[in-house]
This record gives C-alpha cells, sequence and structure tokens, in this order.
C-alpha cells in the first residue's frame, strides 16, 4: 500500500515538475515572439521615418509611452498596408 501511494506521488511530482517546465517554455516563447515584433516593428519604422521624425518619436515616448507606442502601431500598420511611402 505504501509502495503504491508512493509511486503515485512520485508520478505526480513528475507531472507537476513537467507542467512548471513546460510553462517557463510558454513564457519563453512569448518573450521571443514579443522581442521578435518589436525588432520588426523598428525595422519598418527605420524604413519609413527620417532621422529627425524618429528623434520626435523618442522624444514623445519619453514623456508619454502609451502615445509613442499607439504612433508606432499606427505607423506600422499604414506602411504594411501600402499607405506610406518609404523613404
Amino acid at each position: 500500500m505504501d509502495d503504491d501511494l508512493e509511486a503515485i506521488r512520485a508520478k505526480r511530482m513528475a507531472e507537476l515538475q513537467q507542467e512548471m517546465g513546460g510553462g517557463m517554455d510558454k513564457q519563453q516563447k512569448q518573450q521571443q515572439e514579443a522581442q521578435r515584433r518589436e525588432e520588426m516593428m523598428n525595422s519598418i519604422l527605420a524604413q519609413v521615418l527620417d532621422q529627425s521624425a524618429r528623434a520626435r518619436l523618442n522624444s514623445i515616448a519619453l514623456v508619454k509611452p502609451e502615445k509613442a507606442k499607439m504612433v508606432e502601431s499606427m505607423l506600422c500598420n499604414m506602411a504594411t498596408t501600402g499607405q506610406l511611402p518609404g523613404r
């Protein structure tokens, strides 16, 4: 009886450890995806904005980061749909 109980506990412990390890992989994948999106957005903005426009956007980001993210998102969407010409 004790052997069965120990086997069940060991199995459950292994399952929990695997779930925790899987959760770390999922979180790591989400971080990598967010980093990839950020790099893609920066690449698009570099193609669309000249240096002074990028500097102005960075100045806005210092004061109002949520506004800057919104503008960056709008610019990227417009660039990918062909509404903005490249530099």
